[in-house]
C-alpha cells in the first residue's frame, strides 16, 4: 500500500512519472476515471482554500466523491483513536488526505495500513504543494534539469519539502533565512542576495503562519530583508527569465511586493491551478499501489 506522507517516499522515476501524468491531465482534465464510483476522505483540522478547492475539484474530475471532514464532524475530537478511525475509513473510502498540525497524526493513520494516506499539509511537510511547484517550473523552463531554486524567508514546512523533493527532482535548492528561522539540518545562507545569485526561480511563503501570531511583529522585523521585490529578482544576475513563486496566501508588502505578485515576473497563479492537476496524478499513483 502506498502513502504520501513527506514526498520522500517518491523515487526520481515516481516523481517524474507523476509530473508527466499531471501535464497530460492538465491538457485533458476528464480523461481519467480512476475514482469512478469511489470516495476520498479529506480531513481538515486546519483552514484551507487552495488545498480544499483543488482536491474537491480534482477528485470530482476523476469521477469520485470528495468527502470533506472537519474536526467537529468526527469522533477523533472526542477521543476515538487513530487506529479505530483508520479501520473505519478503510471500509468506506479509497484514500484519505489529512491537513493537520503534528506529523505524528498522519503517520498514525498510515501505520495502520488500512488505506492510502496522503499529506495535505503538516507542520513538517507540504508535498502536494511541491508537486504543483515542480510542474510549474517544468512548464516555465521546459525541463527541471539544471535549474536553481532559491527559497527566501521563514524556514518552515514549505522550505523543508522543497529541499527534500527538489533533490529527488534534480534541482539545486538554496535556502536563505535569518539564523533564528533556519531549518534544522539544512544549510542556510543568511544573505538573500547571495542565495539568489544565478537562480531561475525565487520562492517565498508567509512570514506569520497559523500559530505564530504571538511573535508576529518580531518575525516581520527579522524577515523584512527577505522580501521578494523586483530588486531581489534582479539580483539573480540579470536573468531575463527569473520568476517569483509563492504557495499562497500572500500578504503584499510583507513577504512579496504587490508589483511582483501581480506582475509579469511570476508564475504564482499557475502554481495555484497546478495543485489540481498534480494532485490528480498523485492520486492515480497512490491508488496504483
Amino acid at each position: 500500500m502506498r502513502h504520501l506522507l513527506t514526498g520522500l517516499e517518491l523515487t526520481p522515476d515516481d516523481l517524474h512519472a507523476i509530473l508527466d501524468r499531471a501535464a497530460a491531465l492538465k491538457l485533458a482534465p476528464l480523461s481519467s476515471r480512476v475514482l469512478e464510483g469511489r470516495s476520498v476522505a479529506l480531513i481538515f483540522q486546519k483552514p484551507s482554500t487552495r488545498t480544499r478547492v483543488s482536491f474537491e475539484a480534482g477528485i470530482a474530475e476523476l469521477g469520485g466523491h470528495p468527502m470533506v471532514l472537519r474536526p467537529g464532524d468526527m469522533q477523533l475530537g472526542r477521543g476515538e483513536s487513530l487506529r479505530d478511525t483508520a479501520r473505519v475509513l478503510g471500509r468506506h473510502v479509497a484514500a484519505v488526505g489529512v491537513r493537520t498540525h503534528a506529523d505524528a497524526e498522519l503517520e498514525g493513520l498510515a501505520a495502520e495500513d488500512q488505506l492510502p494516506v496522503f499529506n495535505m499539509l503538516t507542520q513538517g511537510h507540504h508535498p502536494c504543494q511541491v508537486l504543483a511547484d515542480l510542474l510549474t517550473l517544468r512548464e516555465a523552463f521546459g525541463s527541471l534539469e539544471g535549474l536553481k531554486l532559491a527559497y527566501v524567508g521563514d524556514g518552515n514546512n514549505m522550505a523543508n519539502s522543497l529541499v527534500g523533493m527538489g533533490a529527488i527532482a534534480g534541482l539545486e535548492v538554496v535556502v536563505s533565512t535569518p539564523p533564528e528561522f533556519a531549518l534544522d539540518g539544512v544549510a542556510s545562507i543568511t544573505d538573500p542576495r547571495e542565495a539568489v545569485a544565478g537562480a531561475n526561480a525565487i520562492y517565498t511563503d508567509v512570514w506569520v503562519s497559523m500559530g505564530d501570531e504571538d511573535t508576529a511583529d518580531a518575525r516581520r522585523a527579522a524577515l523584512r530583508p527577505y522580501r521578494i521585490d523586483d530588486e531581489l529578482l534582479d539580483a539573480a544576475g540579470g536573468r531575463g527569465d527569473v520568476i517569483a513563486l509563492h504557495c499562497l496566501p500572500a500578504h503584499p508588502g510583507e513577504e512579496i511586493t504587490e508589483s511582483v505578485l501581480y506582475g509579469h515576473r511570476q508564475h504564482i497563479w499557475d502554481q495555484a491551478e497546478n495543485r489540481r492537476h498534480a494532485q490528480k496524478a498523485m492520486l492515480e499513483w497512490l491508488l496504483a499501489g
